[in-house]
């Protein structure tokens, strides 16, 4: 792998434990035997096997491409994204390492309280953050193309970071050539059953492969072996998979798509924080897609600053939503963050939920269980492998919905 730096040696990377499962891939949680050996600062390590008739076969393309961008993202490094510690690659293996999220993500966080959903303070923290994030990929001309709560992880310091970036795409400057094209949806049932089923899974941007919590009554759709996916500029791409509800109008429509898709999917992820669930969700996946073309979102009670907010972010054309002539900047002077000291979020002590360290997973005897990343494939290997329907969450968030209710109720 080249420029892959610094390099990490897999027999210095003891697993403290399985963080998820994904048909891209497993994430371990390690620690540098060498640099660490009492584990006092466990990282996240993603883990491809190379060979696992299991993993999809995009696999390693898509693993290429996040480390790729981690490795922009590193350097300078953004507070509210991640960087890459460090990449591995063997005969059998493709692996790279991020930090560890103690946190888990905002879906973990939202089902444990006490309606399901977050306040409007609380929102605009959050949001505020997300928004930052975005506007640095945007300005590296990068869309992320996959904003959903089980991807925004909350860090130790109680801020958070995007994670999972191998549906990103490198973008140049808004042209007609670098919209990303994709076939139209047929609202009417189509003739013939197959076709449908194919054309379904090329729309849909977000990806649904990693491992975890569930959300309940949430639409997936189902993972399609397809040719090779394309990650240059402006060229199609092919094999998108994942949660309809996040889906945009114009990728439904198949116009193409670009740096606006991320706003549009800000507005689900904000009227989900807020109402627990998303606004255009139908009794199925072609009701999915028509309320997305057709359907107003629904607010309760009055309009508010956060409303407006939400309903210029889901506006139907790109061209007339928040965020498309002067993107993030034009997001920020919105009414609901009036009064936000934009540059000073980072200096923020206590964020609205800070994350317990001394929570049973991290302690004195963390290394005491450690185990071999290679034998763990070895004995998976006879084991059935998580289908992608029951891998379809963040891959990080089942094994800290219980970490996450300690330390609410602290």
């Amino acid at each position: 792998m080249e420029n892959a730096s610094p390099e990490l040696h897999l027999d210095d990377l003891p697993a403290i434990q399985v963080l998820g499962k994904g048909a891209m891939g497993t994430v371990f949680l390690v620690h540098d035997r060498l640099a660490d050996p009492s584990a006092l600062s466990p990282f996240a390590l993603k883990v491809v096997d190379k060979f696992s008739h299991h993993t999809k076969l995009d696999a390693d393309r898509r693993a290429r491409w996040e480390i790729s961008v981690l490795k922009r993202l590193s350097n300078p490094e953004h507070p509210f994204l991640p960087t890459l510690i460090g990449s591995l690659e063997t005969p059998e293996f493709l692996a790279w390492a991020v930090p560890f999220c103690p946190g888990g993500d905002l879906n973990v966080l939202r089902y444990h309280q006490t309606d399901r959903v977050f306040s409007p303070s609380v929102i605009r923290f959050y949001v505020a953050e997300i928004i930052c994030a975005l506007e640095h990929l945007h300005s590296m001309g990068i869309a992320y193309r996959d904003l959903k709560p089980e991807n925004v992880l909350i860090q130790q310091s109680g801020h958070v970071t995007l994670t999972d970036f191998d549906l990103s795409r490198s973008l140049k400057p808004r042209t007609v050539k670098t919209l990303i094209t994709s076939d139209p949806i047929e609202l009417d049932p189509p003739e013939i059953r197959q076709r449908h089923r194919r054309n379904l899974t090329r729309l849909v941007t977000i990806v649904s492969d990693k491992g975890g919590l569930k959300k309940a009554k949430s639409a997936r759709v189902s993972p399609v072996s397809r040719r090779k996916q394309s990650f240059s500029n402006g060229e199609r791409s092919n094999s998108f998979v994942g949660t309809e509800e996040y889906v945009s109008p114009e990728v439904v429509r198949g116009d193409g798509h670009e740096f606006a898709v991320d706003w549009w999917a800000l507005g689900i992820l904000t009227y989900e924080m807020l109402y627990g669930t998303t606004p255009f969700k139908g009794k199925n996946r072609k009701e999915t897609f028509r309320n997305v073309l057709m359907k107003t979102p629904e607010f309760i009670g009055k309009r508010t600053a956060l409303t407006d907010l939400i309903g210029r972010l889901l506006e139907k054309d790109p061209t007339k939503r928040l965020g498309y002539n002067r993107g993030a900047s034009e997001i920020k002077q919105h009414v609901f963050f009036r009064g936000l000291q934009w540059d000073k979020l980072t200096e923020v002590l206590r964020p609205p939920f800070l994350p317990s360290m001394d929570d049973e997973l991290l302690t004195e005897n963390i290394t005491a269980d450690e185990f071999d990343i290679r034998e763990y494939f070895q004995k998976t290997k006879v084991k059935p492998s998580l289908t992608p329907s029951t891998s379809s969450r963040s891959m990080f968030s089942t094994i800290f919905s219980n970490l996450v209710r300690k330390w609410l109720k602290k």
